[in-house]
């Protein structure tokens, strides 16, 4: 049967076709979203304890950059921006690397920190913090001792580590202000380990 034979053959090569067209629109797709979208990223350090744990593999959308209080960044730490004895904002050597935090304040609020007692004040109001690994915020790393309480400037917010006794962040002369263009994007999931797998907050 020469006919069935060819017809059977051009039947496998539409398959064959078909499916190979189907990989490569999936390709496509996947390459589109983990490029514009999203972005998988592991912890690195302990300064986002207990919250995240080294190793954790996260889930970041690529598409908030205008984070709010509360919510855990990806930042671009390249530069640091602290101020200037005349109250300008000044860039200086950042770490040179992505780091995760949480924002704590955004443009236009004050931030307060007694770094006896640990309270973090937004605005005239003690904030609670019940992710916090080890205790409150009692160290101060001097990147603006002495100007505390602290009006964050447009276009920049202030981010601390969970962990704040290890965490090197907006207290530190190394990382200060975060510009919102430096904010890659915001942590919506943790991917694994399977066991903690879940939104993050």
């Amino acid at each position: 049967m020469p006919g069935s034979a060819a017809s059977n053959r051009r039947a496998l090569f539409r398959g064959i076709s078909d499916f190979a067209e189907t990989m490569l629109i999936t390709l496509f797709c996947f390459t589109l979203i983990f490029t514009y979208l999203l972005r998988i990223v592991t912890v690195s350090g302990q300064s986002m304890e207990s919250t995240l744990m080294p190793d954790d593999k996260l889930l970041v959308s690529l598409m908030d950059k205008s984070p709010e209080q509360g919510d855990i960044v990806l930042v671009n730490a390249q530069k640091s921006y602290t101020l200037a004895d005349d109250g300008s904002v000044t860039e200086g050597k950042g770490l040179d690397t992505v780091i995760v935090k949480r924002v704590i304040a955004c443009g236009g609020q004050t931030i307060d920190i007694d770094f006896g007692s640990g309270a973090v004040t937004i605005d005239g109001e003690r904030i609670h913090e019940d992710y916090l690994h080890l205790g409150m915020t009692h160290v101060d790393e001097g990147a603006f001792t002495g100007k505390y309480p602290l009006k964050v400037p447009d276009g920049f917010i202030f981010v601390m580590g969970d962990h704040r006794s290890v965490s090197k962040d907006s207290r530190s002369p190394d990382v200060g202000f975060v510009p919102l263009k430096s904010v890659e994007g915001k942590v919506i999931f943790r991917l694994s380990p399977a066991g903690r797998m879940g939104t993050v907050r």
